[in-house]
């Protein structure tokens, strides 16, 4: 066996160790790295968390890219159709990374009832639309079915249906404005099929869904016409990439903007949240890494004895220092251990069983997201236990200034 690491399995494993003048700053430096990778665990998991369910939440409702016309509207409303017949859809032959595509149109609307009104966007959408997002988001009801015939059946957000009074089963009156005479509006019954509630109000107050073919009628549209394309990605973090693809792959006509662009002040605000969280565990390490070093101080100052037999036994001074390295190390797992065992702990009831909710006019989700991935956990371990690892190099270096003629003077 290892000389250094025998000598310090003797320390740790000694009953009077345990007992010590240095055992209660041992368990406070134990306790401060386990608090520290609690705290971290959730700053990464519902940081990492909240921003996924943002993301999610604002691509359900327009994909990743939206490959639009190169002109100056701004609005959400489709103005000028596009056609359907392009080299790019149904798919992307000549770029990788895209999940899907679809084809989709936006119309300004109003839903009246008896005594009130609301403004809405209605999307009209067929059977090439990606339901993926609004299976989650679905609280009553089912979703609409456009892959046959055209027919009435909507999707509105619990957010219009509490507003106006609607339940699933029901008929809405949509009243469609008319541009060439202001006075004058189309107005059309649709069957509440199904509510969704996506978390995230500023969406859900806004859209509800319909067959993109009774848009196309009301636009005078043919059967091949649509607004706009919502382009899917498979992986997030090459969307910069991609939309680059995109824009150079499609007419000159086109333009594509991605998600980030149209949401800027929405992805802007999710940033924020990645320079938190590097604050707090850069401020967890060192705090750790400081317990961690006055426990190790009062440990070497309490073997200064064994440190002088050791040396007078021709032992080197990097030896001496690796056998107190050992002995942190062991505390340092101890710290990560429990740690982990209380972060996950906490981490897991959240997600199953939702104890802190949140604001959902403040933070866009009505309870704190996480998202657990064993990558980031078994980075965080790692880096946390070789940077105080590294931090503890400075006071083994006493060990050094120790003369072994002093440490076993009796006097």
């Amino acid at each position: 066996m290892n000389f250094e690491l025998f000598i310090a399995k003797r320390i740790i494993s000694n009953k009077a160790y345990k007992s010590s003048v240095s055992a209660p700053i041992i368990k406070i430096g134990i306790a401060a790295i386990a608090i520290g990778v609690i705290v971290m665990l959730i700053a990464i998991a519902t940081g990492l968390g909240l921003q996924q369910k943002i993301r999610d939440k604002v691509v359900a409702f327009n994909g990743h890219i939206e490959i639009t016309n190169y002109d100056t509207n701004a609005s959400d409303e489709s103005q000028v159709p596009i056609s359907i017949n392009q080299e790019f859809y149904p798919k992307f032959q000549t770029i990788e990374g895209i999940k899907h595509i679809q084809g989709v149109a936006k119309k300004f609307a109003i839903i009246r009832t008896e005594t009130d009104f609301e403004g809405v966007v209605v999307k009209g959408v067929g059977a090439d639309y990606n339901w993926e997002y609004f299976k989650e988001f679905l609280i009553d009801g089912r979703l609409p079915d456009y892959t046959q015939k055209r027919n009435e059946e909507i999707l509105i957000s619990s957010y219009q249906a509490n507003r106006l009074g609607f339940n699933v089963g029901e008929k809405v009156q949509v009243s469609f404005p008319d541009k060439l005479a202001a006075a004058r509006s189309r107005i059309m019954s649709f069957n509440i099929v199904g509510i969704y509630n996506s978390g995230f109000q500023e969406l859900d107050e806004k859209f509800c869904i319909i067959d993109l073919r009774h848009i196309q009628r009301l636009n005078k549209w043919e059967a091949d016409q649509i607004g706009n394309f919502e382009v899917f990605v498979e992986d997030f973090s090459d969307l910069e990439e991609i939309t680059i693809q995109v824009y150079k792959d499609i007419p000159s006509l086109l333009n594509a903007v991605p998600i980030t662009q149209k949401y800027y002040a929405i992805f802007e605000w999710i940033k924020i949240f990645d320079n938190n969280t590097y604050g707090i565990i850069a401020i967890m390490i060192i705090v750790a890494g400081i317990n961690m070093i006055t426990a190790l101080l009062v440990l070497i100052l309490e073997r200064t004895s064994m440190i002088g037999v050791l040396k007078a036994l021709g032992s080197s001074n990097w030896t001496i220092r690796k056998v107190f390295l050992y002995n942190a190390s062991y505390l340092i797992g101890l710290g990560l251990l429990w740690g982990n065992i209380i972060g996950l702990g906490l981490l897991f009831a959240q997600k199953y069983f939702k104890l802190f909710p949140l604001n959902p006019d403040t933070y866009y989700v009505s309870e704190a997201p996480v998202y657990i991935s064993w990558d980031y956990i078994l980075l965080l371990n790692i880096g946390t236990f070789l940077v105080c690892l590294l931090m503890l190099l400075i006071p083994s270096v006493i060990i050094s200034k120790i003369s072994p003629v002093k440490a076993i003077r009796f006097d």
